[in-house]
């Protein structure tokens, strides 16, 4: 997998990790070898898409095109399947909380750079 495949995923709201075929670590984003056992060889899987804030940070003075934007969460997600993923919270940064169930979303069309992992909090999780 190339960075632009795992990028055009996310565009559409999946995340695609790559897990070794020696070790079964996953990895995230996509790299040529294995982090732990240093095996080039990779299966791809998409993740289910649900997880728990782990982590969480309100930016309120962002870098210049994102100044619109401000103020919004960036947190850090443990994946259902084990891989921590950053992106953005959609919806009130006063709903940001570690221990959030969210899942991914399609993020917003990107005028410019790669696309933003996004989620939003999970109903019923």
């Amino acid at each position: 997998m190339t960075l632009t495949q795992f990028f055009g995923g996310v565009r559409e709201g999946r995340v695609t990790v790559q897990r070794c075929l020696q070790c079964g670590v996953l990895a995230v984003p996509p790299r040529a070898a294995c982090a732990e056992c240093h095996h080039t060889g990779w299966k791809d899987e998409t993740l289910g898409g649900h997880g728990l804030v782990a982590s969480y940070t309100v930016i309120r003075v962002p870098p210049g095109r994102l100044a619109a934007e401000a103020p919004y969460a960036i947190v850090v997600v443990r994946m259902a399947e084990g891989v921590s993923l950053l992106g953005r919270l959609t919806g009130p940064i006063d709903a940001a909380r570690v221990g959030l169930p969210v899942r991914l979303v399609v993020p917003p069309a990107a005028a410019e750079g790669p696309p933003v992992i996004t989620f939003e909090a999970a109903a019923g999780r």
